[in-house]
């Protein structure tokens, strides 16, 4: 069962009360050190690929399959980046969630960068200068990513009404 029709049955059961999501994704680094973002068509906000886990699969199988989703390249999950969570989420429609991220460094091992044109509007490397129009909740993140020193980092946020790092903790 794929994760938005498990996520829209999990709905059908609870209505708009909290749920928590889990996701799972990574960081795919070009030989400069940028880092791979997609421009979302949701949003047109930059993001980083990576999805909701679907029954059965493991965290790392996400990350992958939503790489190739994403940006289509082929990628291996390496090291565990990051776990990032913010326990109070409201969507637009009202549903409630508690989001849950797990986040590798990725590494290409194929593939052609390609982008859909619905999920993906755009695909760039941007490096540590740079300012992309991210996702609130994704710019500690990008600024963990670029000063990734090989241990993993915690991090727990909300971003209603503003973002607030809570945590940021090594692990």
């Amino acid at each position: 069962m794929a994760a938005k029709d498990y996520i829209r049955w999990i709905r059908s059961k609870v209505g708009h009360e909290k749920i928590i999501l889990t996701f799972a994704g990574g960081c795919i680094f070009n030989d400069q050190g940028g880092v791979l973002l997609q421009r979302r068509g949701d949003s047109n906000r930059w993001g980083f690929p990576g999805g909701a886990i679907e029954p059965g699969e493991t965290p790392e199988m996400t990350a992958i399959r939503e790489a190739k989703e994403e940006t289509g390249l082929d990628v291996s999950a390496g090291r565990l980046i990051g776990v990032y969570t913010d326990p109070d989420i409201i969507y637009p429609n009202g549903d409630q969630a508690q989001s849950i991220v797990i986040a590798y460094e990725l590494k290409t091992v194929g593939g052609k960068l390609f982008c859909d044109w619905d999920e993906t509007l755009e695909l760039k490397y941007f490096s540590k200068e740079e300012k992309p129009q991210l996702f609130t909740g994704y710019i500690e993140r990008f600024k963990e990513f670029l000063d990734y020193t090989g241990r993993p980092t915690y991090l727990e946020y909300v971003t209603k009404p503003e973002f607030q790092l809570k945590i940021k903790r090594l692990i």
